[in-house]
């Protein structure tokens, strides 16, 4: 078995009806971005491609046989509601506190509404899952457990349930996979196993053990980020955030084992992400805790093994698609043209009063007690992740955008420390002000300007490559 790693009406109609009652719930409580069907409608969990085009690798053989789970190393995703309590949620005893993977920094962190049922999962990684419809928030954990009646947690990160599913270079980590999703995103979930549909509507998540993972590059689009042990370890040709699937040709009737087969028809429609490593399974698919999507529940079953084998044998990366059709099934063009910059880091009151700190609910820098006119400065230059498919290109144009509340301002210089000067100064900007610039700076240092309007006001951005 795997061993590694990691509005308020619906959210009561959930709970009174239970687990068992989801599948029968009304058209209008199954939209997109709820707890039922999370992501937006052009999430790519929720979409397929058309006349995708595969590689021609293969996963390869390892210790143990491919896996469907639906225990130890899954999660479970709990549903909170407005009623729920607060919980604060700090790190194992003799840490620093849980790590919030956004500001990369350490502190204890109070999720507003915790359900009495969440429960981490048994295995070493102990993800666990809340989603919130009141904030609009799904909460990650990884390493989650309750020590001396205090809930603690060795990671900490979030995504919008009505979001992308995937993080974006400026929000890079938004969930405890390694790919920087949450540990539910792809699961097929209870209500949809109970259903035994003919597949599942959407694409499914898949670790692969490190014979089969690439070194480098260690992640791909839509990915951000990798096992920290890519590197190491690796030794294969498959990047994490890549698609597999299996092709047109393959004969799912060949596939006797009804769970088997429904997930082999997924894997033909949607396919799977890959979205952590694992240790000696050629390939792991997730299901939700207590779900009954398990071809074999009751232990090995060698018929279910060889079936498995036989997809493991058939999936190929997807390289190229003609086009993309989302859950609504129009199509649509992925985008990979991404906000860069975010407000993360220490930020420092250069002149007049009041605090300025980074808020990762927000994404923004938050000015309380201020006087108009205050500035903050950021220099930690922690504002710009180093995402592969997502670096700055130089000669390449970008357009910095102020989004502001309150009357605030945005500056953003560029400091090229190869050259030891500042290259790019945007100037002050007010909300939805624009600046387009030329990226030319080689050894870029990020420093961060934010001018309050008031008392209370807000700073973000949003930089992108320019048309």
């Amino acid at each position: 078995m795997p061993q590694k790693s990691h509005t308020f009406r619906r959210a009561r109609l959930y709970l009174l009806l239970g687990c068992s009652a989801l599948v029968s719930l009304p058209s209008w409580a199954q939209e997109w971005g709820t707890f039922l069907k999370p992501f937006a409608a052009d999430s790519l969990w929720n979409s397929r491609p058309v006349n995708p085009t595969f590689s021609d690798d293969v996963i390869p053989t390892s210790d143990y046989y491919p896996l469907i789970t639906n225990s130890s190393y899954s999660t479970g995703i709990f549903l909170a509601s407005p009623n729920d309590p607060p919980v604060t949620v700090t790190g194992p005893t003799g840490s620093n506190s849980i790590k919030i993977a956004d500001e990369e920094a350490f502190h204890d962190i109070t999720i507003p509404h915790w359900p009495a049922a969440t429960k981490p999962a048994p295995g070493g990684d102990a993800h666990a899952d809340i989603a919130d419809p009141t904030t609009g928030i799904i909460h990650s954990f990884w390493g989650l457990a309750q020590q001396d009646g205090k809930w603690t947690a060795r990671l900490y990160a979030w995504t919008r349930l009505d979001g992308r599913g995937w993080p974006d270079p400026a929000h890079y980590y938004q969930g405890a996979r390694a790919t920087g999703i949450p540990a539910a995103a792809g699961i097929i979930r209870t209500h949809e196993a109970a259903a035994k549909p003919d597949f599942y509507p959407h694409a499914l998540a898949m670790s692969l053990t490190f014979n089969a993972l690439a070194a480098n590059p260690a992640y791909v689009f839509p990915s951000t980020s990798a096992d920290a042990h890519a590197a190491k370890l690796n030794t294969g040709n498959i990047p994490e955030g890549a698609l597999m699937m299996l092709p047109p040709s393959f004969d799912t009737s060949k596939i006797t084992n009804d769970e088997l087969r429904r997930i082999a028809e997924t894997l033909k429609r949607y396919g799977a992400y890959v979205i952590d490593a694992n240790r000696g399974t050629p390939f792991v698919i997730y299901a939700e805790i207590g779900s009954t999507a398990n071809p074999a529940p009751n232990g090995w079953n060698a018929t279910v093994g060889n079936e498995l084998q036989a997809i493991r044998a058939a999936l190929r990366r997807v390289t190229g698609a003609s086009g993309w059709i989302d859950g609504n099934g129009k199509s649509f063009t992925p985008n990979q043209n991404l906000n860069l910059l975010s407000m993360r880091g220490a930020w420092t009151m250069q002149s007049g009063g009041g605090q300025a700190k980074f808020s990762s609910w927000d994404q923004a820098m938050i000015f309380t007690n201020s006087s108009a006119n205050s500035v903050a400065v950021n220099y930690s230059n922690r504002g710009m992740q180093a995402v592969n498919w997502a670096k700055p290109v130089p000669g390449a144009s970008y357009k910095l955008t102020a989004r502001t509340t309150g009357g605030a301002k945005l500056r953003m210089t560029i400091y090229d420390q190869l050259v030891g000067k500042v290259v790019t100064d945007s100037g002050y900007l007010g909300n939805g002000q624009s600046t387009t610039f030329t990226w030319n700076a080689n050894s870029p240092r990020l420093i961060i300007y934010a001018q309050s309007g008031g008392e209370t006001s807000t700073v973000s951005a949003e930089l992108i490559k320019a048309n």
